[in-house]
């Protein structure tokens, strides 16, 4: 059924008041605060159709409504009005990134702390390996007698390391003839061409095929797996917020956010742009308790996929803050990496 804009402006002004004060909205506190021109009785009766309707639940017959998981739905895709940093929210994320924008991880540090210090809430990124991520260095160093230490550095400055098997009569002077030629190979290539050359450049390999087959195995092996990290920052805010004083919904929250597998589940995304999505309540995810809402932005530069960053909190979250920081961070991370490059 759809609403009249009576009752969508009420709902509206419901869902913004319960977010900022934890209390059940009454028809007299919204007739008080913002609609002194409609009357106290009108409203108490769209309340009451929007409650039939299960937008609203009220808690007790005397108490006022709060919005209910479809209320908050509603509200995220048609009812919230956009909201803009301040200048100073604006510096805060700049200042974030300006000593350290050369190293990818650290950047991904610095982006979950400064959304956790803005919104409040427990914020947490998600880095994968991307197939269009170039590779500017490549290097191998003995390390046993039979083992080398392979290292990637990607055109984001993300290394990534491996140990491969290497014969134990294999001389230095032929590992660095080795890492000589698979650098001239790989170097300046994306992730998806290297594993796309395969038996191709195998011919160049005389003699270090088992060399070749090692870096071959870890390159599809960071593929296969994302080799993706799950970052955390502000687990312990979650605390500052009253509906979390139950320790049931504390339990279950800490259970997926110590848990990277569930986290890295629930961030997984494919898309290559600034896109925001957020999830509300357990029906969508399993994984996510259904007092939760998960609100996330995948960022891209220069074509490659940074990452997803995002927030996890209570239902009763404030979608428009968080919605603006993901965003305001998005545009100057993204800045920054594409200026870097």
């Amino acid at each position: 059924m759809k609403l009249s804009e009576r009752k969508r402006k009420i709902l509206q002004l419901v869902v913004d008041d319960y977010i900022s004060t934890a209390q059940p909205v009454s028809s007299k506190s919204i007739t008080e605060k913002y609609m002194k021109d409609v009357s106290s009785a009108t409203v108490r009766s769209e309340l009451a159709g929007l409650e039939e309707m299960g937008y609203l639940t009220q808690l007790h017959t005397s108490s006022g409504r709060v919005p209910s998981v479809e209320a908050y739905k509603l509200y995220v895709s048609e009812l919230m009005d956009k909201s803009k940093l301040t200048t100073k929210e604006v510096g805060v994320i700049k200042s974030a990134f300006k000593d350290h924008a050369d190293n990818l991880e650290t950047v991904v540090q610095n982006a979950v702390k400064v959304i956790s210090e803005l919104t409040d809430y427990t914020s947490v990124a998600y880095t994968s390996l991307n197939e269009k991520d170039k590779i500017v260095k490549i290097d191998l160093f003995r390390y046993k007698p039979t083992q080398a230490l392979l290292l990637i550095v990607t055109e984001n400055t993300l290394i990534r390391d491996k140990f491969i098997s290497i014969p134990e009569t294999m001389a230095d002077a032929q590992i660095a003839e080795a890492s000589s030629l698979i650098s001239r190979l790989f170097v300046g290539k994306e992730f998806g061409e290297v594993v796309g050359l395969g038996e191709v450049v195998a011919k160049e390999f005389e003699g270090y095929r088992e060399i070749f087959d090692g870096v071959m195995s870890a390159i599809e092996d960071y593929l296969e797996k994302n080799n993706a990290d799950v970052i955390l920052e502000g687990e312990g805010k979650i605390l500052n917020h009253p509906e979390y004083n139950d320790s049931e919904k504390v339990k279950n929250f800490l259970s997926v956010v110590t848990s990277k597998n569930k986290l890295a589940g629930l961030l997984a995304d494919n898309t290559d742009n600034i896109e925001i999505s957020i999830k509300i309540g357990g029906d969508e995810e399993k994984e996510m308790p259904k007092d939760c809402s998960l609100v996330t932005a995948t960022y891209s530069a220069s074509g490659v996929k940074i990452g997803t960053y995002g927030v996890i909190g209570p239902l009763r979250m404030d979608y428009q803050k968080v919605v603006s920081v993901l965003e305001g961070v998005g545009k100057i991370l993204e800045d920054i990496l594409t200026n870097k490059k």
